[in-house]
């Protein structure tokens, strides 16, 4: 987990009614509790792996899920996918779709960039910050 999103954690939790937290995400683990109504934040543990403390130079470039939803690859169900392995997309360029509540997202490259990998299945439900597209700059 990077720092901003322990901060997001922990100002969310100080927002909430919620006594204890816990999160566990690969090798990171935290948590968060306070005592009766006092907001008071407490043990924050995070272990620090070899791979954990590598640069974010060195992961692998991906396209994440912005949200929870059904990912489409096409924009209709007779229509060709949006992108492909082997495709070349332009920054901004649309490269899927992600429904939720009936409401169609538009999922946008980064940069220029090679589709090296489709991760997901037309259909596929996604997690928030799920992996869709393994890409490498063009």
């Amino acid at each position: 987990m990077t720092n901003s999103e322990i901060f997001e954690l922990m100002d969310r939790f100080e927002k909430s009614g919620i006594l204890t937290m816990r999160v566990c995400v690969g090798g990171d683990e935290l948590e968060l509790s306070r005592a009766g109504s006092a907001p008071a934040m407490a043990a924050v543990s995070i272990p620090v792996s070899p791979a954990a403390s590598a640069p974010k130079a060195q992961e692998e470039p991906v396209i994440r899920a912005p949200l929870v939803g059904t990912f489409y690859a096409a924009s209709a169900p007779d229509h060709p996918p949006l992108v492909k392995q082997g495709d070349r997309v332009s920054k901004g360029q649309t490269v899927c779709l992600i429904e939720a509540m009936k409401m169609m997202s538009e999922v946008t490259a980064p940069c220029d960039c090679v589709i090296e990998e489709v991760l997901v299945q037309n259909g596929d439900l996604l997690g928030f910050d799920a992996p869709i597209f393994r890409y490498r700059e063009a």
